[in-house]
């Protein structure tokens, strides 16, 4: 089943500062805060919610369609997706705009600075759900704010089953917006911080608003994860990674894996083990689409993790 991927296309520039902010930033002078940090190294990742889980939804086994805009800067991205034979008819350059960018500043203490530029991504909304895409599931993830409605609306009128997944986009909406959305989505993930933010601004508990979708999914990293469907509430553990290196791009990683699971037809419980697998894959490794395995060695890490084959 091919799955549409809505969202962000962005490069994550990470840098390490090798000493600690708070030794550098004076309390008494927060109010003429004016400091720079030396970063002897600088990384620059192909990330994006959208980028992400296209990744890893095709190294699953998945048929990935990703909708994004980027910006005149993007030629390596678009050889990258050209590389990993990732359809980008549905991606949409433009001219006088730099594609969405992380700039990411990491102390000795993990404490982050970040600084993010949405650039070409605010303008997601040119993009649009058409007839004939071909296509049997969606994802609406992080995006421009019209673009994320629009779609999400498009998705609905055309009774394309969707994942709503706000993620950091979700303080851009009402209570009413994202009350929408749930009743326009089939699927609702987010991890736990998210789920607070969602019930505080919908005034409704996760179970009430579970009530409103096929299945809402909240992730809780190292406690791994839930998922309330068909009544019920099924606790996933969390797999154990081979090690633990860099959480970026990991909850994009486990929603692939979601998909996965929906475009397979599993049930809920594997679907959620197949999406925990994928998540402790990602955190082995920096960045959010550096991880590399084979759809056999997936299999064999479900089977020693769950005792089951996954075929």
């Amino acid at each position: 089943m091919r799955t549409l991927i809505c969202g962000s296309i962005a490069y994550d520039n990470i840098m390490v500062f090798q000493g600690r902010f708070k030794d550098h930033i004076l309390p008494d002078q927060i109010h003429i805060l004016n400091v720079a940090f030396l970063v002897p190294t600088l990384r620059r990742e192909f990330g994006g919610c959208a980028g992400n889980i296209a990744y890893s939804l095709k190294m699953l086994g998945g048929e990935p369609l990703i909708m994004a805009t980027i910006g005149e800067d993007a030629a390596a991205y678009i050889r990258r997706l050209d590389e990993l034979e990732l359809p980008r008819n549905q991606v949409r350059q433009l001219a006088d705009t730099l594609t969405a960018q992380a700039f990411i500043t990491t102390d000795l203490d993990d404490n982050q600075i970040t600084a993010f530029h949405p650039g070409a991504m605010n303008y997601s909304h040119l993009n649009h759900v058409a007839d004939g895409m071909n296509v049997g599931l969606a994802i609406v993830a992080p995006d421009g704010r019209e673009g994320t409605l629009q779609h999400a609306l498009e998705l609905h009128q055309r009774r394309i089953p969707f994942m709503f997944d706000p993620g950091q986009g979700l303080p851009m909406f009402s209570g009413e917006e994202l009350l929408k959305f749930v009743d326009m989505a089939s699927y609702v993930a987010v991890n736990d911080y998210e789920g607070k933010l969602l019930e505080e601004r919908t005034g409704l508990k996760l179970e009430a608003l579970a009530e409103r979708v096929k299945a809402l999914i909240v992730t809780r990293g190292a406690e791994g994860s839930y998922i309330y469907a068909d009544g019920r509430r099924l606790d996933i553990p969390c797999v154990k990674a081979a090690e633990v290196v860099d959480p970026t791009g990991c909850g994009d990683a486990f929603r692939a894996g979601l998909l996965y699971g929906i475009s397979t037809g599993r049930d809920w419980q594997t679907t959620g083990q197949i999406a925990a697998v994928m998540g402790a894959i990602k955190i082995a490794s920096r960045g959010g689409q550096n991880h590399a395995t084979s759809r056999g060695e997936i299999a064999a890490i479900y089977r020693r993790h769950f005792g089951a084959d996954l075929c």
